[in-house]
């Protein structure tokens, strides 16, 4: 079975999430940041790798706080979802987008008002309950 991740990075009290290229699968809907575990990787070092090609910043892999099966392309995935903080070092920089063409921050509330990538929105109400504990 393909594993996915998802990074939730949450600060300041809202999240992180990217619009996804328009001409990619599922294109131009939005997503929490992360992607595909590559063969011999564990999540963690999945998050590591995905945070720093999506966005140029090196991640911390936190809790795993959700995961869900789904079905795309007709084989069956799991998605986990971890929180995940980035390292700035004390420095805030730019993130590199090389797979999304926007970012921005927003409060848990306002993701069902996005167009959100299905399997995204099946991890979404376990995301919520998580943060609202936090």
């Amino acid at each position: 079975m393909n594993v996915s991740i998802a990074c939730i990075v949450y600060q300041n009290g809202k999240i992180l999430v990217a619009r996804r290229n328009p001409t990619g699968d599922m294109g131009d809907r939005w997503e929490f940041p992360g992607g595909k575990q590559e063969a011999g990787e564990t999540d963690e070092t999945a998050i590591i790798r995905e945070m720093n090609e999506e966005f140029g910043v090196t991640a911390n892999a936190g809790e795993k706080i959700a995961s869900s099966e789904f079905e795309h392309r007709g084989k069956m995935s799991v998605l986990n979802a971890y929180l995940v903080q980035f390292d700035h070092n004390g420095i805030e920089k730019p993130y590199v987008l090389t797979e999304h063409t926007e970012y921005k921050w927003v409060l848990p509330e306002e993701i069902p008002n996005l167009n959100f990538v299905d399997s995204d929105l099946k991890i979404y109400p376990a995301v919520l309950e998580y943060l609202k504990r936090k």
